[in-house]
């Protein structure tokens, strides 16, 4: 099996055991929703030198991580689960840790790159008229065009700052869409 090159970001020694059932790579671990400076330092060190990609739960501390680790790196790329691909057999917690090797090969497969806020095509405009905002539905529509992108989920906002944040291009953008109206026409 070749190794990533790319050192992958997660937040515990649980989510190491993970991808290590699935991939042959590097992993430093968060050991938590707080990164100090001296984690941030390490971080730009890494991304420097080998590249980092954020793999962390989908869950309100995964993207708290994954925020502050692209507000203070810039190019960093994500890879993304669905909340329901990190949800153990038996009740617990919510994470990379229970997502099946199959699922982490895929979502490392399907990586985004952080680019600059504002460099895409897609405004708000935009997002009132495909029916994620504004609608009584539309919190279901976000959360099913995330799971479409691979970009996770995200409010109003949020979804036009990670449309942003990844360059997602207006083709895919409508793409996704018009399989979000198939899928309610059913």
């Amino acid at each position: 099996m070749k190794k990533i090159k790319e050192v992958i970001v997660v937040e515990g020694k649980d989510d190491t055991k993970q991808i290590l059932k699935a991939v042959n790579a590097d992993t430093y671990e968060t050991n938590g929703s707080a990164l100090s400076e001296v984690d941030i330092a390490r971080l730009k060190k890494l991304q420097a030198t080998r590249g980092l990609i954020v793999f962390t739960d989908p869950d309100f501390n995964g993207e708290r991580i994954r925020r502050m680790i692209s507000n203070a790196i810039p190019g960093v790329k994500h890879a993304f689960i669905r909340r329901d691909q990190g949800v153990p057999e038996f009740k617990g917690s919510l994470g990379v840790e229970h997502a099946a090797p199959e699922v982490i090969k895929s979502a490392l497969a399907n990586l985004y790159t952080q680019g600059e806020p504002g460099a895409a095509e897609i405004t708000s405009a935009d997002l009132k008229i495909a029916g994620l905002t504004g609608r009584t539905n539309s919190r279901h529509r976000r959360e099913r065009l995330g799971q479409i992108l691979g970009i996770g989920y995200g409010n109003g906002k949020q979804l036009l700052k990670r449309l942003q944040l990844f360059q997602i291009h207006r083709e895919d953008f409508e793409n996704a869409v018009r399989q979000l109206d198939r899928e309610e026409e059913k």
